[in-house]
């Protein structure tokens, strides 16, 4: 049984998130402030923390760098859609990130995500509608014939494929994928590569326009 880290001040949030994790099978623990969580951390063993970055004694990005200490995964429950605080927050270690006010089903999904990955990544293949992604090798077949994707390209279809179902924003996108400088890829230049993975993977994959605010690949 996984068991996860809930730090929220919000009683309400806190008591709904914890029902919800516990009707899908993990064990939820409740801590209400810094404090409490950092002595958590100490007696207890987490699978992932999900983590209110502010708090009335302090921010939760400071516990989430205690957890990443011990790769444990971390999702950041956050009001601030600023993106330079958005930034910090994957530059601290973070797996995700949702902004308040969000749907259970939602985060339910992104847990599920983290653990699926950690198993998938184990695996040699990885599925997403037609397309076979060996990341062993770096390669991507459509019904066995091997698709040439560039680099970011491959990065991109590696997102879709972890978040299979879930609503990507735009922004969460681009948090999460660089060009081969290490610099962060502009809003239009993501237009562009999902343009091309459509072009190249064909009616194999569905990526879903929603707009104004994203993608999905189901």
């Amino acid at each position: 049984m996984y068991k996860i880290l809930i730090l929220e001040d919000d009683v309400m949030i806190a008591s709904g998130l914890a029902y919800a994790i516990e009707s899908e099978g993990y064990e939820a623990v409740i801590a209400k402030n810094i404090k409490d969580a950092a002595e958590l951390i100490k007696i207890s063993e987490f699978d992932l923390g999900i983590l209110d970055m502010q708090l009335p004694d302090g921010r939760g990005i400071d516990i989430g760098k205690k957890l990443k200490e011990d790769n444990i995964p971390v999702i950041f429950l956050t009001v601030e859609d600023d993106e330079s605080n958005i930034v910090k927050a994957f530059e601290s270690g973070a797996d995700d990130y949702v902004v308040k006010p969000f749907k259970i089903r939602e985060l339910l999904a992104r847990i599920k995500r983290i653990f699926g990955w950690n198993k998938d990544s184990k695996e040699e293949f990885v599925k997403i509608g037609s397309v076979k992604i060996d990341t062993a090798m770096g390669k991507v077949y459509v019904n066995d014939e091997l698709v040439e994707l560039t680099a970011l390209e491959y990065r991109l279809l590696l997102i879709f494929a972890g978040n299979r179902g879930i609503l990507l924003t735009r922004n969460q996108i681009l948090e999460k994928i660089w060009d081969s400088a290490g610099n962060f890829v502009e809003d239009n230049t993501l237009t562009v590569y999902v343009k091309r993975l459509r072009e190249k993977l064909g009616k194999n994959i569905n990526i879903e326009t929603v707009r104004g605010i994203g993608y999905r690949v189901d």
